[in-house]
Order: structure tokens, then sequence, then C-alpha cells
């Protein structure tokens, strides 16, 4: 086996084991957020869940159809052929690793930031918002365009920065974890997440960000590393109708609506239908 091959051979199980993973999380959470919920639902689980599951079916499919315009292959063609940053300066591996996940993370913020600015991201990013209760399932509601923008982002990322194949593996990962944690509806010890959010994003922390309040919708863009939020100054502690009053969704959308499969697909092209007047369904 060339060393080519290898490398497609090692990211094809990279890929497999990084799917595997992020389930075995997944059904965790489900199983930890029903049985330690941090709030009542708004609408009922089995329509959502739907919807949001049938949307990251269809990202899934969206990726394959991209082939080899992947993170994880745009990290094996830049060893391969010596392209990026890390591949043109001398680092130790262990420092390289640890500033490669720094760096991938701040990127991830920053394109977080410009997803609520930019209003034709914007137009994709709030599929992710309208939904009107915040659990594991809303880390995967995201709408296939945005899905597909995101990873080509993170490979002309990859490629300028030249990170390894296992760095880039292994934030993917982190990334995952972390989002599926930091969306679920897990109630953690008040003392914990008090701790826990020096470091990392925390369900309480980013539930603020789900909030209807524009300037909570505004804060709290952080996936993994809470410190972002912080440093630049778009960090809310608190919403300011307490977790258990929080509205959650987008103001225009408290309806039964977001839990609809194909008016979610049609809200960044402007034809959705508008929100119906009807009081959620309990």
């Amino acid at each position: 086996m060339n060393g080519e091959a290898a490398a497609s051979f090692m990211t094809a199980n990279l890929a497999q084991s990084g799917l595997f993973l992020s389930l075995s999380l997944f059904v965790i959470l489900a199983v930890a957020e029903a049985i330690y919920p941090r709030r009542k639902r708004a609408l009922p689980r089995v329509k959502r869940w739907r919807t949001n599951i049938l949307i990251i079916l269809l990202d899934s499919a969206a990726l394959r159809l991209m082939g080899p315009v992947a993170a994880l292959a745009a990290a094996s063609y830049a060893t391969q052929h010596h392209v990026g940053l890390f591949n043109w300066i001398d680092l130790p591996a262990w420092l390289e690793f640890i500033f490669a996940l720094i760096l991938l993370d701040l990127a991830i913020y920053g394109q977080h930031i410009a997803t609520h600015k930019i209003p034709l991201l914007w137009a994709m990013h709030k599929v992710h918002h309208t939904d009107r209760d915040f659990d594991v399932t809303t880390a995967i509601r995201f709408h296939p365009a945005e899905i597909i923008l995101s990873m080509l982002y993170k490979s002309v990322l990859v490629l300028l920065l030249g990170p390894s194949l296992l760095a880039v593996f292994v934030f993917a990962l982190v990334l995952n974890f972390c989002a599926m944690f930091n969306h679920s509806n897990l109630r953690l010890p008040d003392w914990l997440d008090k701790y826990l959010r020096l470091a990392l994003v925390t369900p309480d922390m980013h539930r603020v960000h789900h909030s209807t309040v524009p300037r909570e919708t505004n804060s709290n863009y952080g996936f993994s590393i809470a410190l972002w939020d912080r440093i630049f100054g778009t960090y809310i502690a608190q919403p300011a109708a307490g977790h258990d009053d929080i509205t959650i969704g987008l103001i225009e959308y408290q309806s039964n609506d977001p839990a609809d499969f194909w008016w979610s697909l049609k809200i960044p092209f402007g034809d959705s239908p508008k929100a119906d007047k009807k009081p959620a369904t309990e």
C-alpha cells in the first residue's frame, strides 16, 4: 500500500471511529437529559426529534456527496504535499498539536459570529435557532447548505494551517462532543457548572445563546473553549429571565412550525410559511 492509499485508509477509519463515538455520546446524553432534565419542553419530543434527526441524515448525505472535500481529507492532503503553516515551521509534535486545537477552535468561534452578522449566513444559521426546545438534537439541527459551507470553511482552514491528521480528528471529535453536551437539556449541579464553565462551554452557558432576547442571542458563541467569549466581550453569564423562564428560539417563530421538517428546510429561501398563531402544543 503506497503512502496515498495508506492515508486514505486511515482517513476513512478515523471518520468511521468518529461517527461511532459521536453516536455513542448522543445516546448517553439523550438518556441522561431524560433522567435529569434542566427544563420542561415547549413542544412534544417525537415530532421535534423526527425533524432534527431527518435534518442530520440529510446533512450526512450532503457531506458524502462532497467526496474528498472534507477536513480530514484536507489534513491528509496537507501532510502529503507539505502544505500549510505547521508544515513550514519546525515545532515539537506535541506543541503543534496543542496550537492546532486552539487555533481551530478560535476559528470556529469566529465562524459562529459571522453566521450571526452576515445576512446570507444568518438565513441558513437561523434554522438552528428556530428550534423552540434546547436538547441534544438541537446540536445537529443545521441546514444542509450551512453544513456544506461550514465544511468548505474547515477544509480551507486546515489547508492554511496544515495540522496533522490526528489533530484534525481530535478537534472534530471534541467539537462534536462539546456541541452535543452544551446543547443538552441536562441539569448540572450549580457548583459543577460554575467551575466547568471556566474552561468549557456548559449547557447553562450556551442556553443563553438560544434565548429570544437579541442581546442574549448575540452572546456566548463558543462551542468548546469557554474563554473566547470572555476575551472578546461576548459573554453573558445567565439569561435575564432565568433558565426556567427563558424563551428558546426566535421570537417570530414561537409556534409549532419549527418542528416541521419541510418548513425548516425552506427558511433560508424566505418562503417558509409564516409562524401560525395557534398556541404551541404542549
